[in-house]
Parts: structure tokens; sequence; C-alpha cells
């Protein structure tokens, strides 16, 4: 045997091990229940035989059976909300086989290859990983997410006992298809543990211990059902606590015997590709909290984030010396020329990705519909700027802040807030007042906005409603992966005067709004984008010194004193 098939025995033989370790955990959980039972059987028995006579010993034996008759009574309960308890599963979008039949084959050569058993479906994920999920519980298969689409070619044995093949949207979009081959090599190795029937007793057992947790913990419950589901819970989680150090053992030994098996396939271009996974988490992470998140917050979704990853990593391929030569790679096929419909796919992730990092609807409607890059500076970027600067206004109105110092007192100006800012701005000043309000504004504004709950799909590539909806992770609030925590009331009010500098910018110096893959919405001055707004607006913000902003307005030649256009 080689050095990598002595390994992969070493990790198997380590991850079974703790897989049994786990398993004797649920016996003796079971032998600690019925052993009343057996005390009972064993009195009663000896009083059969003539022994242990006596109305003391009568007394025992009538008292441990009614011991015995409630601790079998409650292991039931426990029993029964551990198996009827749904296992948390991944909000993802189901990638039906003839909707990517070339990524389906992809994948079956692979398991081929590496002499495991193939996945039995694929999904996708609007995140930068992948991963193989267990979709058999019981549970799971009467719920909504219960059937899982198949072509004609998939593997007799698959449907019902291998894992769900979760593949990260951005790696389709970003990487090669032999990079994709790559990386997925040592995930699809997984299915060959996932088979073994002892890992996979002890995977259902840990997750119906976590499944019963979570149910115990729901709210909404009366006190009648809610005491029964309280303590089985309670149970669940002291077996889980003495499960956890062999179930994550378990699983590292299933990781490092994959890992090794998969070393037989591409295992020079993993190296390479693992590289890629890399960048497209930074270019992934820097386009959702810079792009999409100003959309989201305005009830727009951009509809093709997958495609703009691909820009956002060209733009930081561009930038970064680091990345001179990952460019070079967008000559060969894409990964995602696997699907079928690659928009049609696109566009589900993307709004999968917006209810999941903001909390938006399941499907669009008013105050919430899709927009393409090509309208996003006009239809996000504008508008963000004009509603931050009328909140200000609007701020400044509540202040009682007067519009002397315009021509028309009607009418905003920046002149106006510069004059406030610069007047009475600084530590302890009014704008300190000012930011508050904005804060105060800006939480009513968001307290106001309906709260979209998990109750419908998100999407699929059919068209149709989605075969996993979101409910299946519980009745948490959404987003379940917030991107950015709380702004305070200085970084908002940053925020709301460079956006008043910005709509000053296009009214009266030519200026237009643009998009920054990296960096998000832009001002566009001659067709370059200015990105040195920012310190000057700080000077003014925080120690209320107007001269930086009052240089920079006139090199782009902005009049302070001309009214803004508001929405």
């Amino acid at each position: 045997m080689s050095g990598i098939d002595v390994g992969e025995e070493l990790g198997a033989r380590a991850a079974q091990a703790r897989a049994l370790a786990l398993l004797r955990i649920r016996s003796r959980a079971l032998a600690v229940a019925i052993l009343p039972a057996a005390f009972a059987v064993v009195l009663f028995a000896a009083d059969a035989q003539g022994h242990l006579a006596g109305p003391a010993w009568d007394a025992v034996r009538w008292t441990v059976l009614g011991v015995a008759v409630v601790v079998l009574l409650v292991t039931v309960l426990v029993a029964v909300s551990v198996a009827r308890a749904r296992p948390a599963m991944s909000p993802t979008v189901p990638v039906p086989e003839e909707g990517a039949p070339d990524l389906y084959r992809l994948v079956r050569d692979l398991a081929d290859r590496l002499d495991v058993p193939a996945p039995s479906a694929i999904a996708l994920t609007p995140d930068c990983d992948s991963w193989l999920e267990d979709r058999t519980h019981r549970a799971l298969r009467r719920g909504p997410g219960a059937s899982l689409r198949k072509g004609p070619g998939a593997p007799a044995e698959a449907p019902d006992t291998a894992p769900v093949l979760v593949i990260g949207s951005p790696f389709l979009w970003w990487m090669r298809v032999a990079e994709l081959r790559a990386v997925l090599a040592p995930v699809v190795a997984g299915t060959g543990p996932s088979a073994h029937p002892d890992i996979a007793a002890a995977r259902r057992f840990v997750r119906g211990l976590d499944a019963a947790i979570a149910d115990a913990a729901a709210p909404g419950r009366g006190p009648v059902r809610g005491a029964p589901l309280a303590f089985a819970g309670w149970v669940a989680r002291l077996l889980l606590r003495a499960c956890r150090g062999h179930a994550a053992e378990m699983e590292r030994c299933v990781a490092a015997a994959a890992s090794m098996r998969a070393q037989t396939v591409d295992y020079g271009l993993r190296i390479a590709a693992q590289e890629q996974v890399g960048l497209a988490y930074a270019g992934w992470d820097r386009l959702l909290t810079r792009v999409a998140l100003p959309a989201w917050r305005m009830g727009r979704w951009p509809s093709r984030l997958d495609a703009g990853v691909v820009s956002a990593l060209t733009e930081l391929s561009r930038r970064d010396r680091l990345a001179d030569g990952f460019a070079l790679r967008l000559g060969e096929r894409p990964a995602c020329d696997l699907l079928e419909e690659p928009g049609v796919a696109d566009e589900a992730a993307s709004l999968l990705a917006a209810r999941l990092f903001h909390g938006g609807p399941a499907e669009s409607g008013p105050g919430w519909a899709p927009v393409d890059w090509q309208q996003y500076p006009d239809e996000v970027v504008d508008r963000k700027w004009r509603s931050e600067a009328a909140r200000l206004h609007r701020v400044l109105d509540t202040l009682g802040v007067p519009r002397a110092s315009a021509a028309d007192p009607a009418v905003p100006t920046l002149a106006r807030v510069m004059e406030h800012l610069s007047g009475t701005g600084g530590p302890g000043g009014p704008g300190e007042a000012l930011a508050a309000g904005i804060g105060a504004a800006v939480a009513r504004e968001e307290a106001e906005t309906p709260v979209h709950g998990g109750g419908q799909g998100h999407g699929s590539m059919g068209g149709g409603p989605a075969d996993d909806p979101l409910d299946l992770w519980g009745p948490g609030p959404l987003p379940l992966f917030p991107l950015q925590p709380p702004r305070t009331g200085t970084e908002l009010l940053a925020d709301h005067v460079a956006a008043m500098v910005c709509c000053a910018a296009v009214d009266t110096a030519g200026a237009a709004p643009g998009l920054d893959w990296l960096d998000g919405p832009a001002l566009l001055v001659g067709g370059e984008r200015r990105a040195d707004l920012a310190a000057p607006v700080l000077s003014l913000v925080e120690d209320g010194d107007p001269d930086p902003l009052l240089s920079w307005l006139a090199e782009v030649g902005v009049r302070s004193d001309k009214p803004v256009r508001l929405v």
C-alpha cells in the first residue's frame, strides 16, 4: 500500500472508532433508562420463586415498578422528540439534473475516479464554501424539502443514501472547470465515509439531539406542550455535551480520510485552485458588503451577483500585484458553462443571498425589485444619495436649522449643512444632536420595514417554488447572517453628508453616479472615480472644520449655494 492509502485507512479507522464511541454513549443512555425496569423484573422474579417475601419487599417491588414505568415513559418521550425533530437544513438553490447535465456528469466522473458513491443531488449556496449535506432524515422526507429532483442517469443506490453536494455559487462563476473539479475532489470523497453504517448512525444521532434542542427552544408553545419539549431538550443537551468531543474528532478524521483519498485526483491543480478559493472569498465579501448591501437597503436586489463577483475579482486582480496572473485564466472555460441556464441560477442564488444576509422577501414585489448592473448607478447609487440627503434635511428641519443662506429659503442646499456643522460641530455640540437625529430616523424607518419570515420558497433554477424553504432552519429571525453591525450615529452622519456632497456634485458640477466593483457606490467626475471625499467629510463632521471640504468642492467645481434635487 502507498503512503496515501495507509493515511486514508488510518483516518477511516479513527473516524469509525469515534463513531462507535458516540453509539456507545447512546447505548449507555438507553441502559440507564431501562435499569429500573430490569431491577423491577428481578424483584418480581424473586417473589415468584419465594424469595424476598414480606410486606417491606412488596412495597419496594411496587415502588421500583412505578419508577420504572415513569422512566420508560420519559425515555419514550425523549426518543420520540429526538426522532421527530427536524434537523437544520441549509437554504440552497436546487439544481435539477436536466438543468445541469454537464455538472452532474463531472461530479459522477469524479466519484468514479475516487471510487466513492456519487452524491444524490446538487444544490447551490450563495457563499464561498462547498460541503455534503445529509437530507435522508425522515422528518425532511416528510417536509416540504423532502423531494430532490433526480435525473434518469442517477445511480440506483444514490437517491436514498448519498448526501447532497452543495456548491458555492461564486465558485461556478469565478473558477474554471478543471479548478472546480480539483476543489470538489475532497468534498465528493466524503461520500465514502458517509456510506459507512456506523458513521451514518452516529451522525443521525448527533443531528437528532441538535434538532431536539432547537425544537425545545422554539418560541410560541403553550405550557402543556412546552414543558415536555423543554425536558426533552434538557436531556438532549446533556447527551450532546457528552458527544461533542467525539463528534468533532469523528468529523476531523472523516475530512482527513477524504483529503487523503482526493490526493489521487488533480492534486497539483488543487493547490493552485485553493488560491482561487481565497481570492473568491475576498471578492465575494467586498461585493456583498460594498455593492449588494446598499442596494438591499434601498429595496433593490442585484440579480446577477455571481456575474458581479467575476468583475470584482477581475478588478482585484488588476489592482493587486499578487494577483496579476489570475486574470489570465479567464480565457479558459468557466465552470458556470456546466449549467444550462446560468442566468436563471445566478438570479435564484442572488435572491437567496439577499434573504440570508439582509432578510429580504422570498420573492420580488412592491419595494423589492431586481436591478441589473447597468441600472445600478441610476437606480441604486443616485437614489441612495438623494434619499440620505433628504433625510439629512428633514432632521435639520426638526432641529430648527434655518435655510436663510440660500437664495430661495425653501430649497435645500449643501451650504446649509456645512454652515450648521462648521458653526456648531465638534464633540459635544449640536453636531451630536444631528447625528442622534439621523440615527433615530434610520432606526425608525428600519422598524417600519415589514419583517419577512421564512414560510415561502426562495427560488429555484426551475422557476417554481423552492424544494427547501428557509423555515427548515427554524423560526429564528432573518437575516441569518447579517453582514455588518449597526452603524453609529457619527458614521451615519458622515454617510449622509457625503451623500449630500455627491448630490451637489451631480447637480452643479456635471458629476455622475457610478459603480466601483470593490468599493460600491462611486462619484465619477470627468469619467474618473473620486475616492478622496471621505477625509474632508470627516473633518467637517468630527472637528467642525469645513476648509478641507471647501477646497475639495472648489477643485471639483461644486456650488454649495445651489439647490439640490431630493427625493
